[in-house]
């Protein structure tokens, strides 16, 4: 858009959905720039390429604006405009600020900064060699909308547009960048962290008796196959001893239920984290979600899972060591393979979690003490047991009603 500013005319200029620019027929070059936040700056063009940002409209005037425009002009082809102006460098790129600027800060600062580097390269590789001062709210909107309509429930969209969030708030942050494009995108409705799902007595019993039954079966199966491979004049393969354990699932599975301690807390869980004879473990700050260290008790089967696995394994290191020793990175298959022998639709591991509270709640534990044992920063994580808690003291006093009735017949 060309013509004459004056300032009505910048005071005037209203946010669209997307940015756009008002170009000053006084003065080649001068343009204010509106973004859809509303935020309007003041901006001299020096060619198609070449740009620098003057300032904020509402912190200076429009004649300031212009007089600087002049100097610059002026000083155009003297040496002593920035490189920028000069033609010697180009718009930093999103790809280019993430691996030379966000990299370094996130992978030193985040404990999943590796896999928040990985997320943000497979959701947002198309916008990697864009300009970050052309990313609009329009492509981010248009991102979340794709990611829907494919399916993606709506919690994992809002921590796609976290991540994307994150780095464009460090871009402005370190001023690399004016104004923050996400500023009107706003996160999915539905798509919050509240979801409770616990077992019932039945589902729970049909965990444990699908756990129990896979450990029946491992020896039977690696029976039959060391009686084919004798047959051939192979070496058979070892079997377990009594009483223990034939992987690392069962004891995982029961250690979550009864800690609530998170997947990643379990695979980076060390021998030296566990103290049997006080019946305690510790969590470290670095395998920690929240990077705060905190101290789990041991009810008696904890203790007793952990006793048999240790007495069948190694004694040091990882509990729950992977391939080679080195730490593991998912139980996806077992996992599923179990759920489905135990019928449990719509349970995930992150849910044992969630029984272990939500039992906790219902038993009347304090939820000051389920916080302290959950590890949460934020008491409103908390805070979705609550009515766990309310609804079993209204069961609870509910029974002084059946009493009063009994007593009322005699």
């Amino acid at each position: 858009m060309l013509r004459k500013l004056n300032a009505q005319v910048v005071r005037g200029a209203k946010p669209l959905d997307r940015p756009y620019e008002i170009r000053d027929t006084e003065i080649k070059g001068l343009l204010v720039r509106v973004q859809p936040s509303g935020v309007k700056s003041f901006v001299m063009a020096f060619d198609r390429v070449r740009r620098r940002t003057i300032g904020n409209a509402a912190v200076l005037t429009l004649e300031q604006a212009r007089v600087t425009a002049r100097q610059w002009l002026a000083d155009k082809d003297s040496g002593k405009l920035p490189a920028a102006a000069r033609g010697k460098s180009r718009p930093l790129t999103l790809g280019e600020f993430i691996e030379k600027h966000y990299a370094p800060w996130v992978e030193a600062e985040r404990k999943a900064g590796a896999a928040t580097l990985s997320n943000l390269k497979a959701q947002f590789e198309f916008l990697y060699n864009k300009p970050m001062a052309a990313i609009t709210a329009w492509q981010l909107d248009k991102f979340k909308t794709a990611r829907l309509k494919a399916g993606v429930a709506p919690a994992t969209v809002n921590r796609d547009l976290d991540r994307i969030r994150s780095v464009l708030s460090k871009a402005v942050e370190w001023k690399r960048l004016e104004t923050h494009p996400l500023s009107t995108v706003k996160r999915v409705k539905g798509g919050d962290s509240s979801r409770v799902r616990f077992l019932t007595a039945a589902e729970e019993k049909r965990l444990r008796d699908a756990l129990a039954e896979r450990e029946a079966e491992a020896p039977k199966h690696r029976a039959s196959g060391n009686a084919w491979a004798q047959a051939r004049g192979h070496a058979p393969r070892p079997m377990w001893p009594a009483n223990a354990y034939t992987d690392h699932l069962m004891p995982m599975v029961l250690l979550a239920l009864n800690t609530g301690l998170r997947r990643g807390e379990l695979f980076g869980l060390r021998w030296s984290d566990v103290d049997l004879c006080n019946k305690v473990l510790t969590v470290r700050a670095e395998t920690s979600k929240g990077q705060r260290a905190r101290h789990v008790a041991l009810n008696s089967e904890a203790c007793e899972v952990l006793k048999r696995w240790k007495g069948q394994g190694e004694r040091e290191g990882l509990v729950f060591p992977g391939r080679g020793g080195a730490p593991m990175t998912n139980i996806n298959k077992s996992w599923a393979a179990l759920c489905e022998a135990a019928r449990l639709e719509n349970f995930r591991f992150h849910d044992c979690r969630h029984h272990f509270a939500s039992k906790l709640a219902m038993a009347g534990i304090d939820l000051y003490t389920i916080k302290e044992l959950l590890g949460h920063q934020d008491f409103t994580m908390t805070q979705r047991y609550a009515h766990l808690a309310a609804e079993h003291k209204v069961n609870a006093v509910q029974t002084l009603v059946s009493r009063n009735k009994a007593q009322s017949v005699r």
